[in-house]
């Protein structure tokens, strides 16, 4: 998983896992889902990043 901050166009890149992106869903507005050929989700934008998510406070815990 990566994440990535565009600063300069205020977006919010998740990529969930390595694929080629078959369709791009729109969510809502600000919010698109890539998704693979088989329906799986492979990385999530957020548009308007700094007003929608904390980004100052993000966190990555496993838990087993």
């Amino acid at each position: 998983m990566k994440i990535r901050y565009f600063e300069d166009t205020d977006t919010l890149y998740i990529e969930l896992r390595d694929g080629a992106v078959a369709e791009t869903r729109d969510l809502d507005e600000n919010t698109l889902i890539d998704v693979d050929d088989q329906g799986r989700m492979v990385a999530i934008t957020i548009e308007h990043a700094k007003d929608r998510t904390e980004l100052a406070n993000v966190v990555y815990e496993r838990v087993e």
